[in-house]
């Protein structure tokens, strides 16, 4: 491959994935477009560097370079660690790694992110365990709820019946079988399999007036940020449980602000015209270009509950019954979108991406974005 030429450079640079090209010493002769955009550098930047220097140190796609020089055969390792001096966090991606030819050591490194593509397969996890949360609840809920009916009213008895010291015993089961019957109902709204009502909707009148709710609720006193994308069409949705989705997702973020000093949330949207996936029983791919981000400088998710967030009765609160987030990513589900969460310390971001509403003009850029 001859890198000067016009055409060989044209080509790489149209290719969405980040490309490397080193020399057999792992130095970087070249970089596409995508690659500046992954590490955060500009091409004279990254050539001035050695693989070594931008990849932390132990990664496997050293060693994963080593070979192919030796055996002058491609490589890949799949679901790599991708750590870099250029960027904070790790990253898991595919990584493809070739000779470019038998006469010379250089080789040629593609990198496919699979950040996208595993959260929205864990998504899909995510909404089978709903539903099968769904079918126990619908089981249960009527055999469940007869004989609590029985126990709350008998304890409504005992309170008036019994010695005072014995009422705070009597009220304990009382409230307890509440919670209990709340949880159910909660349960019980993952069955609900009605369409939903369903209009065009600006997506910042939305957001507006959860910022009105929670400022004047859960989330007084955090100091909010907004940076949005004043053309962006808009969401066919339903307003409540659209508002519904927003509310739960800032009082949790404010839940987690609690013990931070300044805390802060930041509201942004924006159009994304390359996030397309294929849904079952569609013939045609779903283009999700409307995207709103969520974002709070708490103390972050803890890594061993990230990738199960979304999933019925997970939850970091104490009291917590971890169907809030669940609950929230089957609304978002239902309304033909996905959501997935990006958290360190200082920083967590959810992140929604829904579809535009039917009729409305989409670029060329959108008939041309990337599958998933």
């Amino acid at each position: 491959m001859d890198l000067d030429s016009v055409p060989a450079r044209a080509v790489l640079q149209a290719l969405p994935q980040p490309i490397l090209v080193l020399d057999e010493a792992r130095r970087i002769q070249f970089v596409n477009y995508a690659a500046e955009a992954f590490f955060g550098a500009s091409l004279s930047v990254l050539t001035r560097q050695s693989l070594d220097d931008l990849i932390a140190f132990g990664s496997p796609i050293i060693s994963l370079v080593e070979t192919v020089v030796q055996r002058r055969a491609p490589m890949t390792e799949y679901r790599v660690r991708v750590g870099s001096s250029r960027f904070g966090d790790e990253r898991i991606a595919d990584v493809f790694a070739s000779p470019i030819s038998d006469t010379d050591g250089r080789v040629a490194m593609l990198i496919q992110e699979r950040t996208m593509a595993d959260k929205i397969d864990r998504q899909m996890v995510s909404r089978g365990a709903a539903r099968s949360v769904t079918g126990l609840a619908s089981m249960l809920a009527h055999e469940i709820k007869n004989p609590l009916s029985g126990i709350r009213g008998a304890a409504q008895l005992l309170e008036q019946s019994v010695p005072s010291e014995e009422v705070p015993l009597a009220r304990l089961i009382r409230e307890e079988t509440d919670r209990i019957v709340g949880l159910i109902d909660r349960v019980e709204v993952f069955g609900d399999e009605r369409p939903l009502e369903r209009e065009p909707i600006n997506i910042h009148i939305v957001l507006d007036r959860v910022k009105l709710l929670a400022r004047n609720g859960v989330a007084r006193g955090i100091t909010f940020s907004e940076e949005y994308d004043p053309s962006l069409p808009p969401v066919f949705g339903n307003r409540d449980q659209l508002i519904q989705i927003f509310l739960n997702l800032i009082k949790n973020a404010s839940e987690a602000l609690e013990r931070t000093q300044k805390p802060e949330i930041k509201l942004t949207t924006a159009f994304r015209p390359g996030i397309r996936i294929s849904v079952a029983g569609v013939a045609e791919r779903i283009s999700l270009p409307l995207e709103i981000v969520i974002e709070d400088n708490g103390p972050g998710v803890p890594a061993d509950i990230l990738p199960f967030l979304f999933d019925p009765f997970v939850t970091t609160k104490t009291n917590g019954s971890g169907l809030g987030l669940a609950l929230v990513a089957k609304i978002v589900g239902d309304h033909g979108g996905v959501i997935d969460c990006d958290s360190r310390p200082g920083r967590t971001r959810f992140r929604i991406l829904l579809p535009v509403a039917s009729g409305v003009f989409q670029t060329p850029a959108d008939e041309e974005g990337s599958s998933i």
